[in-house]
């Protein structure tokens, strides 16, 4: 049991109650005297600090935090080709460290679920649960059009799945994946989407992500973009979670919104490869899609940091629609909480009694709130995550006043690999 005495939200001071970890209450500031508090109870003042739902970060590759700047100057089909060709060594291990530091890195900057694309998925969950992160994951499927390929991914897919059920049953959410259209065979993309639908799965993609994929598309399917390609093929559906959706047209925005796709923007990774930052966020905003925020991985991106990748992508749509109003504060923070939480299906991204109790807790006491402007103004666009003083996830703490348990060895363990493998 956790109690948040005198703690900011919405601009009130409360006290927050934790109990199993879900938030069981939130009342005015001075109530909890009159809580009757059985058991333990570890109480943290929180005067001058603000509570905030924990980011939910919805494409990630945390198994490539110990790939920072290995292709950095390329084009994205460059960069692709240079990221598979050292991929192609990695094992077991490399990916449980990588993943422990990249959840060490997410608790610093305030991300407390994440949606995770990558191979050697139990050891990203068994990383995952150890750092005390909630994610999303599973077997991620690429056959490079290859038929041989084709039929050892259905085989592993399939005998993945049955071997899957602690993820489920620990709460985190199991899922499928397939890289991209240009990089899976039509027959694997086919069976794949039926695979997640008959089990109710949610189906994790990159899509749209760069101009070239959508000309290559057209090219080879008869004029069809990758959004009507799919379309054609079953694929879209609410169960799917599109990264980066970047080159849309029109008719896209009006498939994707019919058929209930989650998109997830991606700026800091489409900016640095070039691939593109028109990302339409008003139009389909506008058309009813549910849209979220990633980082991307470490390869491409260089950091796991959502509060960054809000503030990026909040300059790119005011420089680029020359419109100082485009996406206002409120939806931002929407995007990097409650809007992920819905994509997965998850009772988190919002601070309510009942909710999972996934919260960042700002120190406000530095020269980033000085100013009298909102919270929210001088959270984005002012400060760093350094000023996220502690996480709580499922309710418990995972990281405290800055510190978060066994660093240094995680620290130390991923210098190894990154001799060992790179």
């Amino acid at each position: 049991m956790i109690l948040l005495r005198n703690i900011e939200i919405d601009g009130g001071a409360s006290d927050v109650l934790i109990e199993n970890g879900v938030i069981s209450k939130i009342a005015p500031a001075g109530s909890s005297l009159k809580w009757e508090l059985a058991g333990d109870v570890d109480i943290m003042e929180c005067t001058g600090k603000v509570a905030v739902p924990g980011f939910v970060n919805m494409h990630t590759h945390a198994g490539m935090a110990l790939m920072r700047g290995v292709g950095e100057d390329m084009i994205f089909q460059d960069w692709l080709k240079a990221i598979w060709a050292i991929e192609d060594k990695f094992d077991a291990d490399f990916v449980y460290w990588s993943t422990k530091v990249a959840c060490m890195e997410m608790i610093r900057t305030g991300t407390t679920t994440f949606n995770d694309q990558y191979w050697f998925f139990p050891d990203t969950h068994r990383a995952a649960t150890e750092m005390g992160v909630r994610h999303a994951l599973g077997y991620d499927v690429i056959d490079r059009n290859d038929p041989n390929e084709t039929e050892r991914e259905k085989d592993q897919c399939t005998r993945w799945y049955e071997q899957a059920a602690g993820i489920r049953e620990s709460g985190n959410i199991y899922q499928v994946a397939f890289h991209a259209i240009y990089s899976v065979s039509e027959n694997m993309i086919r069976w794949v989407s039926e695979f997640a639908r008959e089990r109710g799965l949610n189906l994790h993609i990159h899509l749209c992500e760069t101009r070239k994929e959508v000309e290559d598309c057209k090219a080879a399917h008869g004029g069809l973009t990758p959004v009507e390609y799919l379309d054609e093929l079953g694929v879209l559906a609410p169960n799917l979670l599109a990264a980066h959706t970047l080159w849309l047209t029109e008719h896209d925005i009006e498939l994707l919104a019919a058929r209930g796709v989650h998109c997830i923007h991606n700026i800091n990774s489409n900016a640095k490869l070039s691939s593109g930052y028109k990302f339409l966020y008003n139009e389909m905003r506008d058309a009813g899609i549910n849209l979220c925020i990633g980082t991307d991985g470490c390869a491409s991106s260089n950091n796991l940091d959502i509060l960054e990748a809000m503030k990026t992508a909040a300059l790119f749509q005011k420089a680029w629609r020359n419109d100082p109003k485009a996406l206002p504060l409120d939806e931002l923070l929407s995007m990097a909480t409650i809007n992920g939480a819905r994509a997965l299906g998850l009772n988190t991204g919002r601070l309510a009694e009942g909710a999972l109790a996934d919260i960042s807790i700002v120190d406000t006491d530095n020269s980033f709130f000085l100013s009298p402007a909102s919270f929210l103004a001088n959270f984005v666009y002012s400060a760093h995550s350094s000023c996220i003083d502690s996480v709580i996830c499922g309710g418990k703490f995972v990281m405290r006043h800055r510190e978060i348990e066994g660093e240094k060895e995680i620290l130390a363990e991923a210098r190894k690999q990154i001799t060992r493998m790179l």
